[in-house]
């Protein structure tokens, strides 16, 4: 991981553009950050697919239509905090599955895993730490059927070209009759969305700003954090929220483990992620490119969120 981590920086803090890939936001420091943004009032995308879990767990299974058993394969489960609601109904009704959570980061993983052994003893968990794809290669050998998680509207930090990539690779790694459940953000109120993400807690500045600690500690870089500072912007009509750290004067940063001094000019901004939101037909749209068809979206009752499910 970092010598991909190093030519990514290189590549990116060398850029006409700078940029660094959102990808790195969830070390074990990230994730840890990331669960006090899902804490946040503001932060309404826990909530409401929270609310799609915890209310059509049941509509959810039965449009699966899959015969027992069959596996849960979660790609960046995190703490499987709105996960647990769907396999909770799953355990109660004595359905048979294997959960296999899948996460960059193993202390993420071993939180969940500890958690879903004391809360749900009797289900079958076979936690995965790494790379999305080889996990999949491997599960495309099993014999039952499988149900690929990847919610969160994790697919909005792509864009559109790179999200159809990304759903062609899951196509590639899924058998026939194989099912997504995909979490996407609804399109809405601007000023919503510009709430959960421009947070007045500074907890969204502290997750971009551990991009600059990761480089610090992992690539013997000397950025000054107070030198730094977070923004975000949002465009209702592509629907595309673009998030920034912003060099505060100009500097110089030094990477020895990149043999680098990168310069950075006065309120030169570092582009650090892409949170798209959808519309509806968008999402119908990206799933016939992706050659999957749609059985149907579950909304929360705002219409803020759907989870999406296609099948191969």
């Amino acid at each position: 991981m970092t010598n991909l981590f190093a030519q990514d920086v290189l590549a990116g803090l060398s850029a006409k553009d700078k940029y660094l890939s959102s990808k790195y936001f969830y070390n074990d420091t990230g994730s840890r950050i990331f669960q006090e943004i899902m804490n946040m009032p503001e932060y309404y995308l826990t909530a409401a697919e929270f609310e799609i879990l915890s209310m059509q767990s049941k509509h959810i299974h039965e449009a699966l239509k899959f015969s027992e058993p069959f596996n849960i394969v979660e790609l960046g489960a995190g703490d499987g905090f709105k996960t647990f609601k769907f396999l909770e109904y799953l355990v109660k009704n004595e359905i048979n599955f294997n959960y296999v959570p899948v996460d960059i980061s193993s202390e993420a993983i071993a939180i969940l895993t500890e958690n879903l052994k004391k809360k749900l003893p009797g289900m079958t968990i076979k936690p995965k730490v790494g790379d999305y794809f080889e996990i999949l290669k491997i599960n495309k050998s099993s014999q039952y059927p499988s149900l690929l998680l990847f919610l969160g509207s994790n697919i909005g930090n792509y864009k559109v070209a790179k999200a159809q990539e990304l759903l062609g690779l899951f196509h590639d790694n899924m058998k026939k009759g194989d099912k997504l459940l995909l979490g996407f953000d609804l399109k809405k109120n601007p000023i919503v969305i510009h709430k959960a993400y421009y947070d007045p807690h500074g907890i969204t500045k502290r997750f971009n700003l551990n991009l600059l600690v990761r480089i610090n500690r992992e690539l013997e870089a000397d950025f000054k954090l107070d030198n730094f500072d977070f923004y975000c912007h949002y465009n209702p009509i592509s629907g595309d929220l673009r998030s920034y750290i912003v060099s505060l004067r100009a500097q110089k940063v030094q990477v020895k483990a990149l043999n680098s001094v990168f310069h950075f000019d006065y309120n030169e901004l570092i582009w650090t992620e892409l949170s798209k939101k959808y519309s509806l037909g968008e999402i119908e749209n990206l799933a016939d490119k992706s050659n999957f068809k749609i059985i149907g979206n579950f909304l929360d009752c705002k219409h803020f969120f759907t989870d999406a499910l296609w099948v191969k």
